[in-house]
């Protein structure tokens, strides 16, 4: 079982325009409500994979809902934990050619109680779990060591983490010793304080977040692939060229396939492997559309494996 715990879940409304262009106007071809949320994308992807997922969102008001009659027919267990204060509304605005803006609300204020019905269901699934993903950011009113705490009672518990944040909640989560952290480059850049420009950089700051305290790193470059570190060494993984129409989710795509892949106990990097696969496939989407293990299956023969020494 693979337990997905979103936060900060949102409505996602995705916005298709004709184009985007500064200080002109676009034309809107399509607009769609989803559930959303980085754990809530994960568990989708690994149910659509075949794995057993069960995901846990805090929901109020009329959002909330609305989020639950959505994941009503989803096909995996969610555990909505009711909070007073409305859910949050994204908004991702993409036009033909994958030019992507996405604006997020920061997400309701939890008081204590709520924090502490959400920590006592995670408890409850950890039994018999083997992975908890601890996806998306921490709404106002949530401590930046939330999920270091949850990181450590899972470990006390034996089951493996994936910590997928930005801020203050992926640095000292950082200190609690995931054992997979999945940042991006810009997460990466706002943690290190510095630029990833080269191929170079990008080796040297994965190596650097790893002595952070993760076991082991997962750093999502894009179109470009990604880096994964771990004690055994380090990997690039160099995605296959495609045309990508929707980038959005990719990251959430690549790290559910990546823990999909761990589970089922395969080395990390043909993990890694697959994480990328998943990511360049559904970016080929359009809107957040994830690709399929078949799609994902197809592209996986085409990412570049390499060992880099350091």
């Amino acid at each position: 079982m693979i337990v997905t715990l979103t936060i900060n879940p949102a409505i996602d409304r995705t916005i298709a325009v004709d184009r985007l262009a500064f200080d002109d106007r676009a034309y809107i071809l399509s607009s769609k409500d989803s559930p959303g949320g980085r754990g809530i994308n994960a568990s989708c992807v690994i149910h659509s994979y075949g794995g057993r997922t069960h995901a846990i969102v805090p929901a109020g008001g009329e959002r909330g809902e609305k989020f639950k009659e959505y994941m009503s027919g989803c096909g995996f267990p969610v555990t909505a934990i009711s909070i007073c204060k409305d859910m949050r509304l994204n908004l991702t605005i993409t036009d033909r050619h994958g030019l992507t803006v996405k604006l997020n609300e920061t997400g309701p204020l939890l008081d204590r109680g709520e924090l502490l019905k959400i920590e006592a269901v995670v408890d409850e699934q950890l039994e018999g779990a083997q992975w908890l993903m601890l996806c998306g950011s921490l709404p106002p009113g949530v401590p930046s060591d939330f999920y270091a705490k949850l990181i450590e009672r899972a470990k006390s518990r034996g089951v493996k983490t994936l910590l997928d944040t930005d801020g203050e909640a992926l640095s000292q989560g950082l200190e609690a010793g995931p054992a997979v952290v999945t940042p991006n480059q810009q997460e990466a850049e706002r943690l290190l304080n510095t630029v990833l420009l080269t191929k170079a950089n990008s080796l040297a700051g994965a190596r650097r977040i790893q002595a952070m305290g993760a076991e082991s790193v997962v750093l999502s470059l894009g179109s470009r692939g990604g880096i994964g570190v771990t004690e055994e060494g380090t990997w690039e993984a160099i995605a296959p060229r495609v045309d990508a129409i929707s980038p959005i989710g990719s990251g959430d795509a690549m790290a559910a396939a990546l823990v999909w892949s761990l589970s089922r106990g395969e080395v990390f990097h043909e993990a890694l492997r697959w994480g990328v696969a998943a990511g360049t496939a559904s970016a080929k989407l359009p809107g957040m559309t994830f690709a399929t293990l078949e799609q994902a299956r197809e592209l996986r023969e085409e990412v570049d494996i390499r060992r880099v020494d350091p």
